[in-house]
């Protein structure tokens, strides 16, 4: 299992344009091989921005990699901008990946 993460700063005042950017994505994610589940995160505020985190889970860091080099990551990321043309963040997304050593879930865990 992988898990990648990517961190947004998103500046104060932002956050439901950046919201709304997710909501009305095109992802392509459930046609990929290897994918497993997508969640948008949002965080603790700073005093100039609120931390969102994307989070993806895939079958094994081959998958993830082949999303990244498909036709299917560039479009999604082709229209991922912000329509006003401002930005919504403070510098760039930062990415983390993950390989799961350990996973423990609760078998009657509510969702």
């Amino acid at each position: 299992m992988f898990i990648a993460m990517n961190r947004f700063q998103v500046k104060i005042g932002s956050e439901k344009a950046f919201e709304t950017i997710w909501a009305t994505r095109e992802s392509y994610l459930g046609s990929m091989a290897g994918f497993v589940e997508f969640h948008l995160l949002k965080g603790p505020v700073a005093d100039d921005h609120t931390l969102y985190s994307t989070h993806t889970t895939w079958i094994d860091k081959a998958a993830f990699e082949a999303w990244t080099r498909s036709d299917e990551f560039r479009r999604a990321h082709a229209r991922a901008d912000n329509k006003t043309g401002e930005s919504v963040y403070l510098g760039h997304p930062k990415f983390e990946g993950f390989e799961v050593i350990q996973s423990e879930r609760k078998s009657s865990a509510a969702a």
